[in-house]
């Protein structure tokens, strides 16, 4: 019952970023935002996202299950006006709300499982993040197919903002413990330098993943010509690998982080590149699927590793917290470099960011 809550949590997040995807050139277009106004734009989710996580790691201990129900019902309302704004300035500050929500959701959702993980004795954060694109894979060409259908941003934000206010209720019933019990603290020597450093490395991946989340859509339509619908496979094939990725490392229990590191310095760095660069649809939606292969599995392994001896869920927080700069930087990096040079080199040039991933294999202890 707590996993099958904690699933469906985490599915409708990933249905409303799933639909955003899609969502995103029908939304610049309403309210005629370039290029560069847009990653501006897109800039204020993390901007709204940081400072909501820090403070949500400070109240959430002992109150996960109030926590949870009341961000899902925040980021219901959040997505709902999205659809309402028709100027770059409203999107952006829109967007700021809706990243504040989502970053406290993210935070709540995160110490929620860690705390279920504890409680159990099982591993519940790659099945539950598994959930997140298996959502987007059915968002994204669903969404691709009501906008080809005719419907707007608005009617289909409708749509999700009340599937995520009935999650929001679910939550309300999950049989957690009841606040936070004194314990020794059972945290290995330097965890808190190791979660920074887990924190780092994961933003990262989530500067490679966010842009493919953001902008994958707009390459395939602006520059490779295709449809809406066919447009709206790109997060769908990165995020269907993604859930195959999240599921085998779920499978093999034995599975370190040393080598989830080289899968993602090399599978996710060169994925990002041929998607980038692949002059025909078909091969970038390869590539976009070989970085989700990659990547997938590293982030919930993170922060598995953090929930151990975390009882209070400082550790999960902050490696939560720091990873999300990654979702600061992708919009800007992308727009910066689009202006410089064009959208398809600028995600080629994330696989650049590979590099340090594969560092981490060499600079994180496998305990």
């Amino acid at each position: 019952m707590t996993l099958a809550r904690l699933v469906a949590v985490c599915a409708v997040w990933g249905v409303f970023w799933g639909s955003w995807s899609a969502l995103l050139p029908a939304v610049q277009t309403q309210v005629g935002a370039t290029n560069a106004d847009l990653g501006l734009a897109l800039a204020g989710v993390p901007v709204g996202a940081i400072p909501a996580m820090a403070l949500t790691g400070r109240l959430v201990r002992g109150r996960e299950r109030i926590a949870l129900a009341v961000s899902t019902a925040l980021f219901a309302l959040a997505a709902a006006g999205i659809g309402l704004v028709t100027t770059p300035l409203a999107l952006g500050m829109a967007l700021v709300g809706l990243g504040a929500a989502s970053g406290a959701l993210d935070i709540a959702l995160n110490t929620a499982t860690g705390r279920a993980e504890r409680e159990s004795g099982g591993r519940l954060f790659q099945t539950v993040h598994a959930a997140f694109p298996v959502a987007v894979i059915v968002a994204a060409p669903a969404t691709g197919l009501a906008r080809s259908l005719g419907y707007g941003p608005a009617q289909v934000l409708a749509v999700i903002a009340v599937l995520v206010l009935a999650c929001a209720a679910l939550a309300m019933g999950l049989p957690l413990g009841r606040g936070v019990q004194p314990v020794a603290d059972s945290r290995p020597k330097g965890a808190w330098r190791h979660a920074l450093l887990l924190g780092v490395l994961a933003a990262f991946a989530l500067i490679i993943e966010n842009s493919v989340e953001q902008w994958s859509v707009l390459l395939l339509e602006d520059f490779r010509s295709a449809s809406a619908l066919l447009a709206s496979a790109a997060p769908a094939a990165y995020m269907g690998a993604l859930t195959a990725g999240r599921l085998t490392a779920q499978a093999f229990p034995r599975l370190g982080l040393r080598p989830l590191y080289v899968l993602a310095g090399l599978g996710g760095g060169g994925g990002i590149v041929l998607a980038g660069l692949a002059p025909m649809v078909w091969l970038s939606l390869v590539g976009f699927a070989i970085t989700g292969l990659a990547l997938g599995p590293l982030v919930p392994a993170m922060l598995s590793r953090a929930a151990v001896g975390d009882e209070e869920g400082r550790l999960v927080s902050a490696v939560s917290t720091i990873s999300y700069t990654g979702f600061v930087v992708s919009p800007l990096l992308v727009a910066g470099l689009s202006a410089a040079f064009s959208l398809p080199v600028a995600l080629a040039l994330l696989g650049a960011l590979g590099v340090p991933l594969l560092l981490g294999y060499l600079t994180v202890r496998s305990r």
